[in-house]
């Protein structure tokens, strides 16, 4: 198994920036596709952005293409979102996830191991 701990939440103004970082516990972590998801209150957990094993695949949510950019170190075992012009639609519960496949899917279920989630709230 792959253990997930997410940190570099926090409470931001709208218009400020995030920097969210992933860490794995596995020496295999290239061996993963790695997504970013996450749920606000009442609403469904989305898709924000995945990455490919190698660092190539990038794909991102519509809502946040053009402010958030995903990237990774393998080296580090680490996956970081970073996320500038924050909105207060943004505001919600982060979740780190690592799919075993080779492609970088959107779909929750797809990913076999999650971490604990990280709080991100955006103020006006």
């Amino acid at each position: 198994q792959v253990q997930l701990v997410e940190s570099g939440g926090g409470l931001v103004q709208a218009g400020g920036s995030l920097r969210l970082s992933c860490t794995a516990s596995r020496r295999t972590f290239s061996a993963y596709v790695m997504g970013w998801f996450r749920q606000a209150p009442g609403k469904e957990r989305e898709f924000v952005a995945g990455i490919g094993r190698s660092g190539y695949g990038l794909m991102y949510a519509p809502s946040v293409k053009g402010r958030f950019t995903i990237s990774r170190d393998n080296s580090k075992n680490t996956v970081v979102l970073q996320m500038n012009s924050l909105k207060p639609g943004d505001t919600a519960v982060y979740y780190c996830a690592a799919n075993p496949g080779y492609s970088v899917s959107t779909r929750y279920y797809d990913y076999d191991y999650w971490g604990q989630g990280t709080q991100v709230t955006v103020s006006s």
